[in-house]
């Protein structure tokens, strides 16, 4: 047996380091918690989307008693862009997250639902998606989705 080994790159930075563009993704991820629908575990998950022409589209979790009929922000974010603009590339995607207490000093992950969507768009626009983490204590910045799911199952494998 052989040894693969991979190797990913995730920047952390403060909020002040980022571009401005970024800032502002960031700052808009932050107000999306306000829109999250979070009556059961009071914890409200923003998100914000860049697209190629410069539009951002949010997104916030939305629970349901029905456990498994709610839906986290990164995909309420992606799927709304891609339903209203599907022929935008999304550029990049900020995440952020507070619980009762406030905004998270972590930055906040997304879960691996939300990761294989997020693989599929870079799959379908043949681009990378850059991704940014934001919790009060500083921000993970990834290049690509790659850096969170480096191994993942896109169209390619359906085809042998």
């Amino acid at each position: 047996m052989k040894t693969i080994d991979i190797h990913i790159k995730i920047g952390f930075c403060q909020l002040d380091e980022l571009s401005a563009e970024d800032q502002k993704l960031v700052q808009a991820a932050i107000k999306a918690t306000d829109n999250s629908y979070s009556p059961y575990s009071n914890f409200r998950v923003g998100a914000a989307i860049l697209l190629a022409d410069g539009s951002i589209v949010l997104g916030a979790n939305q629970e349901n008693a029905a456990f498994p009929s709610g839906l986290c922000a990164e995909r309420t974010a992606i799927f709304a862009a891609q339903a209203q603009r599907p022929d935008q590339a999304i550029l990049c995607l900020a995440i952020a997250a507070r619980s009762a207490e406030g905004l998270l000093s972590e930055p906040v992950t997304p879960c691996g639902s939300c990761r294989q969507v997020m693989t599929e768009i870079e799959d379908r626009y043949k681009r990378p998606m850059r991704v940014l983490l934001y919790g009060t204590n500083g921000v993970y910045v990834m290049d690509s989705v790659k850096d969170l799911m480096p191994l993942s199952f896109v169209s390619e494998n359906l085809h042998g």
